[in-house]
């Protein structure tokens, strides 16, 4: 089997990741074959709906396969990047608009490009493993794959929470977030899986659904709010100081950590989003910042201290985040003229 398998099983079309060993990351090519089973199946009356999954237990998909970026960047050639967002968004928007019920099971982790491809289904399942998280402002990019729009789409300042500190969200915070719907026993998942695929009706869902395990994160939600209400990641900074709890000392340490650059722009997009924003305006703006992340951002040196050599220490282009001006946030977020996300075309 390749790494993506995708095929039709009774009433469903079926994509099941298969990567286990890379916890599921995405490649550039799955993408591209995820979006053509898409297409495929959208007329195709035999496919009552699409039903992702993933092998293996820790992972649903822990993010895009990013080492190709990093070898690419690091020789001055920014396209490949660039053209592997492209592809991939695409393939987000088609997702969330999708006319078809789309059933995600997602186990383990869940995180960047894994929500991209499983928090954009109509039906989002979760069980006792599954964790999810944005945390790309830990790499020098900011919240994507249409993840901003789930972050500003969050109760309270939850939102802002997780996108500048990357915290990982357990079921129950994942449902309070609007990350998924259902929590489902893991022990449950194979029958309701021979159900979907014989009935073809994510009716299947709510009937074995049970309620999700308690949240200390959503037991909290009322001193984030206060936290992450702050204008600007510094106020958020200082109205962090002297909190004793957990979530607040994770959260200190965790702005202490990430680019300065990509959480002051991850805020202003996550607060910039208007109240009808849809996946493609949420896109378009992420894509404005990738575009430039690693000509002019963090995102080569992220990689770097993360995933290559693995020292767990970024050199930043700020001292932190009171040295980001709004002049390079409005930089890094302008339009990008001809090189505009258009949604239009395969960019192989």
């Amino acid at each position: 089997m390749s790494d993506i398998h995708i095929r039709r099983e009774g009433r469903a079309g079926r994509i099941t990741l298969n990567r286990p060993g890379a916890l599921n990351a995405l490649t550039w090519e799955m993408c591209l074959l995820v979006e053509r089973a898409l297409d495929d199946w959208r007329a195709d009356d035999a496919v009552a709906l699409v039903l992702i999954d993933a092998m293996g237990e820790r992972a649903f998909c822990a993010g895009g396969d990013i080492a190709e970026m990093y070898a690419t960047g690091t020789a001055g050639d920014f396209d490949y990047g660039r053209r592997f967002w492209r592809d991939e968004y695409r393939m987000n928007a088609k997702l969330a608009e999708y006319p078809k019920p789309v059933v995600s099971l997602m186990q383990g982790f869940t995180m960047g490009g894994g929500v991209g491809l499983g928090c954009h289904a109509s039906h989002r399942v979760v069980g006792e493993s599954s964790r999810m998280a944005m945390p790309e402002c830990g790499i020098g990019l900011v919240p994507d794959v249409g993840g901003s729009l789930l972050l500003a789409r969050a109760p309270g300042e939850l939102g802002v929470y997780l996108g500048l500190t990357g915290a990982r969200m357990e079921p129950g915070c994942a449902i309070h977030a609007g990350f998924a719907d259902h929590f489902v026993p893991e022990s449950d998942w194979a029958a309701l899986t021979d159900a979907l695929v014989e009935s073809g009706d994510a009716g299947e869902i709510a009937a074995r659904a049970r309620p999700a395990p308690d949240s200390a994160l959503v037991r909290a939600a009322g001193d984030i709010d206060a936290a992450f209400g702050g204008r600007t990641v510094t106020e958020i900074f200082e109205r962090l100081e002297g909190r004793a709890e957990e979530w607040a000392d994770a959260a200190r340490r965790a702005l202490e950590r990430n680019s300065p650059l990509s959480m002051a722009c991850a805020l202003e997009m996550i607060r910039g989003h208007a109240a009808d924003a849809g996946i493609r305006d949420a896109l378009r703006a992420e894509y404005r910042f990738t575009h430039r992340a690693m000509e002019r951002g963090d995102f080569i040196e992220g990689i770097r201290a993360a995933i290559i050599d693995k020292d767990r220490n970024p050199r930043w282009r700020h001292d932190g985040p009171g040295a980001v001006g709004a002049d390079e946030v409005a930089e890094m977020l302008a339009p990008l003229g001809a090189d505009e996300l258009t949604f239009e075309g395969e960019k192989t």
